[in-house]
């Protein structure tokens, strides 16, 4: 069979295999202008679909965590839209659930009895690869390290409104209603690799801070940048535990949680797991 006889073939595929799989990889965001399909990690998220990346958010109702993290901060800008961070690449994410039993051993018998003490969702570990393009996907990328940076802190020092306070609960969502859907979780470690080996792209910032004569800082000098460096391809892992108040517990009901009805959809619910 001759080359061209190859491409005449390719080329009229139709409702082929070839189209079949475009339009799977079309309909999991992955865009392509050619036959060819060239897939890129995209930091941005989709306007059209649900975005069921797993990400960790400032929630919705916390104005003053929001102010104190993201408003008019330029290093944290990229993540404004998401209010937190995301896994552009799918995650290893490790759950465990647990039922704790107490053994009560009873004199003349061969097995003890397990007496009922209490569940838990243990911590769970998040780990994903961050790959890095261009220096658009570098400023997301010293976004996200700072971000985890931040809320891995007390509000503490000359914090005036919220001194005191311990690191801010953020709500953590991903692959759908039935598996993640803002669950309050705390932020226990986290740790970023950054390989040998891996080239790294520059990117700056405007952080500097600039001050009105004997005022306090009242925004950011667009002439004076930082300049980052970021890894073409890290680890990002991030070990969360799940965590509720007492008024959210007592409106727990397992047939109501059997049924999916407390995954957090709702808009002033949390996400039971």
């Amino acid at each position: 069979m001759a080359f061209g006889d190859i491409g005449k073939i390719v080329k009229n595929v139709g409702g082929g295999i070839f189209n079949k799989t475009l339009g799977r990889l079309t309909g999991a965001g992955i865009s392509t202008d050619s036959r060819i399909v060239q897939s890129r990690a995209k930091w941005s998220g989709r306007s059209d679909k649900t975005d069921w990346r797993v990400r960790l958010q400032i929630p919705n109702g916390a104005d003053a965590v929001y102010d104190s993290i993201l408003a008019n901060n330029e290093l944290l800008a990229p993540l404004v839209p998401s209010r937190g961070i995301f896994w552009p690449l799918t995650p290893a994410v490790v759950i465990q659930h647990s039922a704790n039993y107490n053994p009560l051993a009873q004199t003349h018998s061969n097995y003890p009895f397990q007496a009922y003490q209490n569940s838990q969702v243990d911590s769970m570990n998040i780990i994903g690869e961050f790959p890095v393009q261009n220096s658009d996907d570098a400023k997301h990328w010293v976004a996200t390290v700072n971000f985890l940076r931040t809320i891995t802190k007390m509000y503490f020092g000359k914090e005036q409104a919220l001194k005191g306070n311990p690191p801010p609960i953020m709500h953590m969502s991903g692959y759908g209603d039935h598996m993640f859907s803002k669950v309050p979780v705390i932020v226990n470690t986290f740790n970023v690799e950054l390989r040998p080996g891996i080239d790294y792209i520059s990117t700056k910032q405007s952080n500097s801070p600039y001050r009105q004569s004997n005022g306090p800082d009242v925004g950011f000098d667009i002439n004076a940048e930082s300049q980052t460096w970021a890894p073409t391809l890290s680890n990002i892992s991030v070990l969360v535990t799940p965590i509720y108040s007492r008024e959210s517990i007592k409106n727990f009901s397992l047939s109501q949680f059997a049924r999916g009805e407390l995954n957090g959809k709702g808009t002033d619910e949390i996400g039971f797991i």
